[in-house]
């Protein structure tokens, strides 16, 4: 058992005794729920922003403790916003990332930009909890979900105003997405060895015949290799580990911005 596996069993362990702990009235009755969602897709088509998302992130399973110097996801989230972030992407697994249950409701009230909740999502009640969160985009990690189960969660998300990002990691997945979904993330690291390739992910693009806002996840660190993806065609870059194990996140995540628009590397 790897471990993806491994997390989706104890997420589906989670979603049960939270469904037994919080009702659906009661998400309902959330400010957050009513509130008029951000549209991510149009601001990754916008050529005239670079596309960063930024992610709030804790810890890994494969990297261990990242955020080392205890940043506060308010301050680095309005940090990543004033830098040029077009959304956040806020962690809310707490087994295996390590985050706390007030994390996405403090980047939702510091920010006015999307936010992405991000985790490993199985089940209809996760939406309900990502509208009652402040989110407005969603991910589905196509390794974990299939396609019928895809599309009935996408058509929920969208009947609240939540747009939908869909994530492979594998050629082999890309039959499975939904024609609905909004956003189509690759992942560059392979879920089961955690190995980064970006080839691949470029192999994947090409055997996508789609105009959807195409993502790049996981392992950017040099804004050369954004310069690069981007030249391929994606429209956007989820960035979490290279701005969160810094001493300044919000500077590192400016930086980073601006030496990806002027073609550089970090180390120029």
């Amino acid at each position: 058992m790897n471990i993806l596996d491994t997390i989706v069993l104890r997420k589906i362990e989670e979603v049960d005794y939270l469904k037994k702990t919080i009702s659906l009235s009661q998400l309902q009755q959330n400010s957050n729920y009513n509130r008029e969602c951000h549209t991510l897709s149009d601001r990754l088509l916008d050529k005239s922003n670079l596309g960063i998302i930024a992610e709030y992130k804790r810890k890994s399973p494969s990297k261990g403790l990242i955020n080392k110097h205890g940043h506060a996801p308010a301050n680095i989230a309005k940090e990543y916003a004033d830098a040029g972030a077009v959304a956040i992407s806020t962690l809310t697994d707490a087994e295996f990332f390590g985050a706390k249950d007030t994390d996405i409701q403090h980047v939702r009230s510091s920010i006015d930009i999307p936010l992405l909740r991000k985790d490993f999502m199985i089940d209809p009640y996760q939406i309900h909890q990502a509208k009652a969160m402040g989110a407005d985009v969603i991910l589905l990690i196509g390794a974990i979900i299939n396609k019928d189960k895809a599309t009935e969660m996408t058509e929920l998300s969208h009947s609240l105003g939540l747009q939908v990002l869909y994530e492979v990691h594998d050629i082999s997945e890309l039959e499975n997405i939904p024609i609905t979904v909004d956003i189509i993330g690759i992942n560059n690291r392979d879920l089961k060895e955690f190995k980064v390739d970006y080839n691949h992910s470029i192999k994947i693009k090409n055997e996508l015949d789609t105009n959807k806002p195409l993502i790049s996840e996981s392992g950017l660190s040099d804004p050369k290799i954004v310069h690069m993806l981007q030249a391929e065609g994606f429209n956007g870059f989820l960035i979490g580990e290279a701005f969160m194990k810094t001493e300044a996140p919000g500077e590192s995540c400016k930086s980073f911005v601006d030496m990806a628009t002027n073609n550089k590397t970090m180390d120029s």
